[in-house]
């Protein structure tokens, strides 16, 4: 049986945006099955992976405490929330989430940034806002923070 087009055309393994990449040249529609299909799997991971808790999509499966950054990424991107770009040089392009590790294990930090003059700043607090409201039924705690220059981020950490 040959291989889909779907599956046969993709050259590297699914990769959530974390914010950190180059804009991606993968068509929309390409891109938002992928999406669906990962952030799918991940439901079944946590289906079969989390037996002994009573509702098993509600909280993070072991494998997303191991790579939690993408597993952020992930949940994000499934819920519509667009991800950063940079370009070449590494200037920030596009407006949405950043997903980085924190400094202490089992936290990531997701902030919302843009390009310089982008307002990203100004709507840093709705957006985080969405960011936590997309995390939060599925297990992840989120606390907001302001850092340097009163910019705000979330520590996510799966919820106990």
């Amino acid at each position: 049986m040959a291989p889909s087009s779907e599956h046969s055309e993709r050259t590297s393994p699914f990769e959530p945006a974390t914010g950190n990449e180059l804009a991606s040249t993968e068509p929309a529609a390409e891109r938002e099955t992928a999406v669906r299909v990962a952030f799918e799997g991940l439901r079944q991971i946590r289906r079969l992976m989390n037996t002994d808790h009573p509702d098993p999509l509600s909280t993070p499966a072991v494998w997303e405490h191991n790579q939690m950054v993408r597993a952020v990424a992930l949940t994000l991107e499934a819920a519509g929330i667009p991800p950063s770009t940079v370009d070449a040089t590494g200037r920030r392009n596009a407006t949405g989430y950043r997903v980085t590790p924190a400094d202490r294990p089992q936290v990531v930090i997701v902030e919302w940034l843009g390009p310089a003059g982008s307002g990203a700043a100004q709507d840093e607090a709705e957006a985080l806002r969405r960011c936590a409201d997309a995390l939060r039924p599925l297990g992840w705690e989120t606390l907001e923070y302001r850092g340097a220059r009163r910019h705000r981020h979330l520590e996510v950490e799966p919820a106990i």
